[in-house]
């Protein structure tokens, strides 16, 4: 058993710079290696998280302005269309306004007419129920004999 604690111990003791090399070799890794790769990394994360959170923010932008686009948009329309029923109230207006006109100076023609015509009417009566005894004279005069005419008695 001596013989194996003295290979063991010949074996610890052998190993010691080992360990010791390993040791070193872990915190120089650490020290060169880890930290600076650690430090990128965590710069990368940041820039990357950084340039999602301004990516979001320009979406939301370009949505807001989006948004106010439409809404500009939305109510210009409807300033045209109110604009657009304006003029066709004022031209549907203008229209009746003319009809009304073009109306009362048909229906002063058609009075004027009229009266021209009743004119003509009473003027073709007066000629008519003139030639009538006038010619209810000739009947008379050519039916009856001389003698018996109402004229005569007179």
């Amino acid at each position: 058993m001596d013989e194996i604690l003295n290979q063991l111990g010949g074996l610890v003791l052998g190993a010691v710079p080992t360990m010791l090399f390993f040791i070193l070799l872990a915190i120089a890794y650490g020290v060169l290696v880890r930290r600076p790769l650690d430090r990128v990394l965590a710069e990368r994360r940041a820039r990357t998280t950084g340039a999602v959170e301004q990516a979001r923010a320009a979406i939301s932008d370009a949505e807001a302005k989006t948004a106010d686009y439409e809404d500009r948009m939305r109510r210009a329309r409807g300033e045209m269309l109110a604009a657009r029923e304006r003029r066709l109230k004022q031209w549907n207006t203008e229209r009746e306004h003319a009809l009304a006109e073009a109306r009362a100076a048909t229906a002063e023609k058609v009075k004027a007419g009229k009266a021209e015509i009743d004119q003509s009417v009473a003027v073709a009566r007066q000629q008519i129920e003139g030639v009538s005894a006038e010619l209810s004279e000739q009947i008379l005069r050519a039916v009856m004999p001389a003698g018996t005419r109402p004229e005569a008695a007179q």
